[in-house]
């Protein structure tokens, strides 16, 4: 491959010529170019090209497309969803067309066309489908995910992935998310640097409204609506199995939730807002999910080229705050490493963990996946001495389920150590128990 030449022209001859822009990057130095690390020119547009990238998750068009456009030519992509029409609107290498089909398929082929000279292998379906093996072929891995589960799993099995010996084991993993106008991203390096199970209780769940609020005095339009759902439908429709995506249902719901907002002078129900609230929709808006994913793609170009320090290194802020309810605004920190995290952490240290100890096991159970620092659904419970509740292997949940009845005074002690368990993640949770 020839290499490029750069003119003061806007018009460059030769293969190359589609990346103008990209090679003013690649074939000088720039004020943050780190000489030891990055040689200008051919090299590094050689290390680019045969960077092997993954990438996942619902901010998928936006990444691939970015990835492609920045000069990476050998992308895989997974994702199990299939194109609805709802996606349309922002997922802009779907059309009419489309829908029903694979979304990795259909968008792989779109940008194979649209980018000559790119490959991108997709897969349809799940990230936890592949083993260890298949993610160590990569140069890193870009997220885009929706699911908190699946981040912690992907995180997981790349700080297992790590051997001290074997600097190619390390893979960065470049995590963006979205929740309406608000937006992150963030490099980290497994074992080294703060991990997704570090920063969990930033993805705490929704705190519930106490049912009260609902019944007696509720303050926003989203109150309203809950009491529709949850009460008046119970008063009014109970034989009824309320259908969410049934367009009169909704607008049953709709009317008693503004008549409810009136009586107690609430502005801002709206029909869109009372089927998001009513299906738990969070909006996907498009300019969020372009700033997200642009920023993603930016830092796994720079980890590639070296062309400019990237989150996180050297040791300086790696998390990326986008705020763009109130203003168009981002800002960066450091999010440090937590010695007592389970998965990258020294292993030995157990989580505090507040536990009142009159409520019973299954009480307890179901707090687990409320708690920030927990998040988990399907948990398996057990100390140094006896296995509380196995939800695992269904013998072993028959042969623990009365202990749910019990109350945790009599399970376990103060200070005492619990270790606990989620099929959905490859590891294991030390809590140590903490009466309140």
């Amino acid at each position: 491959m020839a290499e490029a030449t750069i003119t003061s022209s806007s018009t460059v001859a030769g293969p190359r010529a589609k990346w103008t822009y990209l090679d003013k990057f690649l074939n000088r130095t720039g004020p943050f170019t780190d000489p030891d690390s990055f040689q200008p020119g051919k090299t590094v547009i050689e290390s680019l090209e045969r960077s092997k990238v993954f990438g996942a998750g619902g901010l998928g068009c936006e990444i691939l497309k970015n990835l492609a456009l920045s000069g990476f030519k050998d992308i895989h992509v997974i994702d199990m969803d299939t194109i609805d029409v709802s996606n349309l609107n922002r997922q802009f290498l779907f059309r009419a067309a489309d829908v029903g089909s694979f979304k990795a398929d259909t968008a792989a082929r779109f940008v194979e066309k649209r980018v000559k000279g790119v490959k991108i292998t997709p897969y349809c379906g799940k990230i936890q489908d592949k083993d260890e093996a298949y993610y160590m072929q990569f140069a890193m891995i870009v997220c885009g995910l929706d699911s908190i589960e699946a981040r912690r799993w992907i995180n997981a099995t790349l700080v297992g992935m790590v051997d001290e010996q074997d600097p190619d084991s390390l893979k960065p993993l470049i995590d963006g998310g979205t929740e309406g106008f608000k937006g992150q991203a963030k490099v980290i390096l497994p074992t080294m640097t703060s991990c997704i199970e570090c920063q969990l209780d930033m993805h705490a769940p929704r705190a519930a409204v106490p049912l009260c609020t609902l019944a007696t005095i509720p303050r926003q339009p989203q109150h309203c609506i809950e009491w529709a759902h949850i009460i008046a439908w119970e008063e009014h429709r109970k034989e009824i199995t309320l259908d969410t995506d049934d367009p009169e249902h909704i607008t049953w719901l709709y009317q008693q939730a503004l008549a409810r907002a009136q009586e107690f002078n609430i502005p801002g129900v709206t029909y869109s807002m009372t089927q998001g609230v009513v299906k738990n929709i969070i909006p996907a808006i498009a300019s969020t999910n372009a700033i997200v994913a642009a920023s993603c793609c930016n830092e796994a170009f720079k980890l590639a080229t070296n062309t400019n320090p990237f989150l996180g290194f050297p040791e300086t802020d790696n998390y990326m705050m986008y705020t763009g309810d109130e203003s168009v605004y981002t800002y960066t920190f450091e999010h440090q490493k937590k010695d007592d995290c389970p998965v990258c952490g020294l292993g030995t240290i157990a989580r505090p963990l507040e536990v009142s100890p009159n409520m019973t096991l299954q009480d307890f159970v179901e707090s687990l996946a409320e708690k920030p620092e927990a998040q988990l659904k399907k948990p398996s419970i057990r100390t140094g001495e006896k296995s509380l509740y196995i939800q695992s292997l269904a013998d072993l949940e028959r042969q623990t389920r009365h202990n749910l009845e019990k109350k945790m005074v009599d399970l376990v002690e103060e200070g005492e150590e619990m270790v606990i368990t989620d099929k959905a993640f490859p590891t294991q949770f030390k809590y140590k128990v903490v009466f309140k």
